[in-house]
């Protein structure tokens, strides 16, 4: 039996009335920057009250109250919510499932964007399947300009459901939330994100579905995750809880895989767990950094001690070591 608690449990939502086929729910705390641009992907794609639900969840923000963006940008077309005390993101995630009214959730962050023709593309997909638990697309990622860095590795090249996708996802986190939709009834079925994660509680969440339901992927590249310095990914970047919650997730989900291979997928996720943390420290240290890198290193061996890792743990300190002698002869 798991040591572990169950997931918080999702009220099922009576079907009365019309439903929406969307709900786009917008978690947002202490930072407007990044959201009329958010907004304005969503609106811009609009279909209606009776085709999609909008609500912004603020997390009782102390500072830069969503509430004059979302009426100036929005009107009355949106919904805005507050909490009333700060209950931090993961449960603010949950505030949001509970109060969609959709069959689909996307749950959109306050800095990330969705292209022209996310919501149609996936309706054409879904409404006529009620088999798949969630759909996907492929993301890019962009910084604070709006500039591509990078896009999402390609799953496939055609549409349509993903093969054995609980072996791939379950070794790394391959999926933003941007790019990702929830059919209600399977937060219902499986429950909500877990309390006892932060970072990784998106990834255990996308695994536990994968587990259990058909997951569709659309290979075109319609979301945007935006990586920039005040978001909540680089803080835990900065504490090492990257690293650290991975680690906890890999050991909650390891009664989710297949039985034959699960200690094979446990271990190369470890492993890849050691190689981000590297790859973190050495881009702190390249930011003078020390604390970051030394906390990355040190959680980073808590996953693993592979000779893989250990190659490129030693490989670091050789990089790092060469840059020192560059600026000490200049």
């Amino acid at each position: 039996m798991s040591s572990y608690p169950l997931p918080p449990k999702i009220e099922f939502q009576p079907n009365g009335g019309t439903r929406p086929f969307w709900s786009v729910m917008i978690p947002v705390y202490n930072c407007t920057t990044y959201l009329e641009k958010t907004l304005k992907s969503v609106l811009c794609q609009d279909p209606g009250l009776e085709g999609m639900q909008i609500e912004v969840v603020d997390d009782a923000s102390t500072a830069n109250d969503p509430g004059p963006v979302v009426r100036r940008v929005c009107g009355d077309r949106v919904g805005l919510v507050r909490q009333p005390r700060n209950i931090g993101g993961v449960a603010n995630w949950n505030t949001c499932v509970e109060r969609s009214m959709g069959e689909w959730i996307h749950i959109l962050h306050q800095d990330d964007v969705v292209s022209p023709g996310f919501y149609g593309h996936f309706k054409s997909a879904l409404e006529r399947r009620d088999d798949v638990g969630a759909a996907f697309c492929r993301h890019a990622v962009i910084d604070e300009n709006d500039r591509w860095l990078w896009t999402s590795e390609l799953e496939m090249p055609t549409p349509g459901i993903l093969p054995g996708f609980i072996e791939k996802i379950s070794v790394s986190q391959r999926i933003q939330c941007p790019s990702i939709v929830v059919r209600r009834a399977i937060y219902e079925k499986l429950g909500g994100f877990r309390s006892d994660l932060s970072y990784a509680a998106d990834w255990e969440m996308w695994i536990r579905i994968a587990a259990h339901y058909p997951i569709w992927y659309e290979p075109a590249i319609l979301a945007a995750f935006r990586k920039h310095s005040t978001s909540w990914t680089a803080a835990c970047v900065k504490s090492a809880e990257t690293v650290a919650d991975e680690r906890r997730c890999i050991a909650i989900v390891q009664s989710l895989l297949p039985p034959a291979q699960a200690g094979t997928i446990s271990r190369k996720a470890r492993e890849l767990a050691s190689l981000r943390a590297f790859g973190f420290a050495e881009q702190a240290i390249r930011n003078h950094q020390p604390t970051t890198a030394f906390r990355q290193i040190r959680e980073g061996l808590k996953c693993s001690y592979s000779p893989r890792v250990t190659k490129a743990l030693l490989f670091l300190f050789y990089r790092v070591a060469k840059g020192a002698v560059r600026r000490a002869m200049r």
